[in-house]
Protein backbone atom coordinates (compact mmCIF):
# COMPACT_ATOMS: atom_id res chain seq x y z
CA UNK A 1 0.00 0.00 0.00
CA UNK A 2 1.40 3.37 -1.01
CA UNK A 3 1.53 6.20 1.47
CA UNK A 4 0.18 9.62 0.61
CA UNK A 5 3.72 11.00 0.23
CA UNK A 6 4.67 8.17 -2.16
CA UNK A 7 1.56 8.82 -4.22
CA UNK A 8 2.41 12.54 -4.39
CA UNK A 9 5.94 11.68 -5.54
CA UNK A 10 4.61 9.40 -8.29
CA UNK A 11 2.12 12.03 -9.46
CA UNK A 12 4.87 14.68 -9.50
CA UNK A 13 7.24 12.41 -11.44
CA UNK A 14 4.64 11.51 -14.07
CA UNK A 15 3.51 15.15 -14.30
CA UNK A 16 7.12 16.21 -14.95
CA UNK A 17 7.43 13.59 -17.68
CA UNK A 18 4.14 14.75 -19.21
CA UNK A 19 5.17 18.41 -19.07
CA UNK A 20 8.47 17.76 -20.89
CA UNK A 21 7.13 15.24 -23.41
CA UNK A 22 6.21 15.71 -27.07
CA UNK A 23 3.81 12.75 -27.23
CA UNK A 24 2.30 10.07 -25.04
CA UNK A 25 1.06 6.54 -25.63
CA UNK A 26 -1.10 4.60 -23.18
CA UNK A 27 -1.12 0.85 -23.75
CA UNK A 28 -2.67 -2.10 -21.95
CA UNK A 29 -0.05 -4.62 -20.88
CA UNK A 30 -2.26 -7.41 -19.52
CA UNK A 31 -0.65 -10.84 -19.96
CA UNK A 32 2.88 -9.68 -20.79
CA UNK A 33 5.66 -11.50 -18.96
CA UNK A 34 8.12 -9.76 -16.67
CA UNK A 35 10.98 -10.55 -19.04
CA UNK A 36 9.17 -8.96 -21.96
CA UNK A 37 8.32 -5.88 -19.87
CA UNK A 38 11.98 -5.57 -18.89
CA UNK A 39 13.00 -5.76 -22.55
CA UNK A 40 10.42 -3.07 -23.38
CA UNK A 41 11.77 -0.82 -20.62
CA UNK A 42 15.33 -1.23 -21.88
CA UNK A 43 14.31 -0.42 -25.45
CA UNK A 44 12.34 2.60 -24.23
CA UNK A 45 15.27 3.92 -22.19
CA UNK A 46 17.60 3.58 -25.20
CA UNK A 47 15.12 5.57 -27.33
CA UNK A 48 14.67 8.45 -24.87
CA UNK A 49 11.19 7.34 -23.83
CA UNK A 50 10.07 7.39 -20.21
CA UNK A 51 7.90 4.37 -19.50
CA UNK A 52 5.79 4.12 -16.34
CA UNK A 53 3.19 1.75 -14.99
CA UNK A 54 1.01 3.89 -12.76
CA UNK A 55 -2.38 3.47 -11.14
CA UNK A 56 -4.98 5.16 -13.31
CA UNK A 57 -6.18 7.49 -10.56
CA UNK A 58 -2.63 8.75 -10.08
CA UNK A 59 -2.05 9.01 -13.82
CA UNK A 60 -5.24 11.05 -14.24
CA UNK A 61 -4.04 13.47 -11.57
CA UNK A 62 -0.59 13.63 -13.14
CA UNK A 63 -1.81 14.60 -16.60
CA UNK A 64 -4.15 17.31 -15.32
CA UNK A 65 -3.14 20.77 -16.53
CA UNK A 66 -0.74 19.33 -19.12
CA UNK A 67 -1.27 18.99 -22.84
CA UNK A 68 -1.99 15.28 -22.28
CA UNK A 69 -5.14 15.90 -20.27
CA UNK A 70 -7.02 14.66 -23.34
CA UNK A 71 -6.09 11.03 -22.52
CA UNK A 72 -7.68 11.08 -19.04
CA UNK A 73 -10.87 9.35 -20.18
CA UNK A 74 -8.87 6.57 -21.87
CA UNK A 75 -7.00 5.60 -18.71
CA UNK A 76 -8.92 2.43 -17.84
CA UNK A 77 -7.45 -0.97 -17.01
CA UNK A 78 -3.82 -1.97 -16.45
CA UNK A 79 -1.94 0.60 -18.53
CA UNK A 80 1.59 1.72 -19.06
CA UNK A 81 2.35 5.28 -20.09
CA UNK A 82 5.14 6.05 -22.55
CA UNK A 83 6.25 9.66 -22.93
CA UNK A 84 8.53 10.78 -25.78
CA UNK A 85 11.06 13.18 -24.36
CA UNK A 86 13.26 13.81 -27.40
CA UNK A 87 11.44 12.84 -30.62
CA UNK A 88 7.65 13.11 -31.06
CA UNK A 89 7.47 9.65 -32.63
CA UNK A 90 9.85 7.82 -30.27
CA UNK A 91 7.21 6.41 -27.89
CA UNK A 92 5.01 5.31 -30.77
CA UNK A 93 8.00 3.67 -32.47
CA UNK A 94 8.96 1.72 -29.32
CA UNK A 95 5.38 0.59 -28.63
CA UNK A 96 4.78 -0.26 -32.31
CA UNK A 97 7.97 -2.33 -32.58
CA UNK A 98 7.20 -4.16 -29.34
CA UNK A 99 3.58 -4.85 -30.30
CA UNK A 100 4.75 -6.53 -33.52
CA UNK A 101 6.55 -9.14 -31.41
CA UNK A 102 3.98 -9.26 -28.61
CA UNK A 103 0.31 -8.97 -29.54
CA UNK A 104 -0.76 -8.68 -25.88
CA UNK A 105 0.30 -5.03 -25.80
CA UNK A 106 -2.78 -3.09 -26.93
CA UNK A 107 -2.66 0.67 -27.54
CA UNK A 108 -5.54 2.49 -25.84
CA UNK A 109 -4.67 6.17 -26.38
CA UNK A 110 -2.20 8.33 -28.25
CA UNK A 111 -1.69 12.05 -27.70
CA UNK A 112 0.52 14.30 -29.77
CA UNK A 113 1.03 17.90 -28.67
CA UNK A 114 -2.27 17.99 -26.80
CA UNK A 115 -4.39 16.29 -29.46
CA UNK A 116 -5.92 12.89 -28.89
CA UNK A 117 -5.29 10.54 -31.80
CA UNK A 118 -7.01 7.29 -32.65
CA UNK A 119 -5.08 4.18 -31.52
CA UNK A 120 -5.01 3.08 -35.17
CA UNK A 121 -2.76 6.10 -35.89
CA UNK A 122 0.11 4.42 -34.03
CA UNK A 123 1.67 3.19 -37.29
CA UNK A 124 1.54 6.67 -38.84
CA UNK A 125 3.13 8.28 -35.81
CA UNK A 126 5.75 5.53 -35.52
CA UNK A 127 6.87 6.01 -39.13
CA UNK A 128 7.31 9.77 -38.83
CA UNK A 129 10.91 10.75 -39.58
CA UNK A 130 13.18 11.66 -36.70
CA UNK A 131 14.64 15.12 -36.35
CA UNK A 132 17.89 14.10 -38.05
CA UNK A 133 16.02 12.40 -40.91
CA UNK A 134 13.84 15.50 -41.38
CA UNK A 135 16.87 17.79 -41.49
CA UNK A 136 18.54 15.44 -43.99
CA UNK A 137 15.48 15.46 -46.26
CA UNK A 138 15.23 19.26 -46.03
CA UNK A 139 18.90 19.70 -46.86
CA UNK A 140 18.65 17.41 -49.90
CA UNK A 141 15.65 19.40 -51.15
CA UNK A 142 17.51 22.67 -50.62
CA UNK A 143 20.69 21.33 -52.26
CA UNK A 144 19.09 19.99 -55.46
CA UNK A 145 18.37 23.35 -57.20
CA UNK A 146 21.89 24.59 -56.46
CA UNK A 147 23.44 21.42 -57.89
CA UNK A 148 21.31 21.71 -61.00
CA UNK A 149 22.29 25.37 -61.41
CA UNK A 150 26.01 24.51 -61.14
CA UNK A 151 25.64 21.68 -63.68
CA UNK A 152 23.82 24.06 -66.05
CA UNK A 153 26.60 26.65 -65.73
CA UNK A 154 29.30 24.05 -66.35
CA UNK A 155 27.58 22.42 -69.34
CA UNK A 156 28.72 24.89 -72.09
CA UNK A 157 32.37 24.38 -71.06
CA UNK A 158 31.89 20.61 -70.94
CA UNK A 159 30.24 20.64 -74.37
CA UNK A 160 33.11 22.70 -75.81
CA UNK A 161 35.64 20.26 -74.35
CA UNK A 162 33.77 17.26 -75.79
CA UNK A 163 33.53 18.97 -79.21
CA UNK A 164 37.26 19.77 -79.27
CA UNK A 165 38.04 16.20 -78.21
CA UNK A 166 35.84 14.85 -81.02
CA UNK A 167 37.55 17.12 -83.57
CA UNK A 168 40.99 16.00 -82.34
CA UNK A 169 39.98 12.31 -82.53
CA UNK A 170 38.63 12.88 -86.04
CA UNK A 171 41.89 14.51 -87.17
CA UNK A 172 43.96 11.72 -85.59
CA UNK A 173 41.87 9.15 -87.40
CA UNK A 174 42.32 10.93 -90.73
Amino acid sequence: MLTFAQKQAIVAEVATSATNAHSAVAAEYRGISVGDMTALRVKARESGVSLRVVKNTLAKRAVENTEFECIKDSLVGPLLLAFSDEEPSAAARVINDFSKENDKLVVKAIALRGKLLDPSDLQKLATMPTKDESISMLMSVMKAPIEKFVRTLAEPNNKLARTLDAVRNQKDAA
